[in-house]
């Protein structure tokens, strides 16, 4: 989840965190799962 005061950081916000849950999730050895698309709703 990420939030901000404009459309455009949140958008932001969501890719600086997507990118550290990857970095973490490797770190630890977790499976990374497979894109599924963009999403139907948001």
């Amino acid at each position: 989840m990420a939030d901000g005061k404009t459309y455009e950081e949140a958008v932001k916000n969501i890719h600086v965190i997507t990118c550290e849950w990857i970095e973490t999730a490797m770190e630890l050895g977790r499976e990374i799962p497979a894109s599924k698309g963009r999403l139907i709703y948001a």
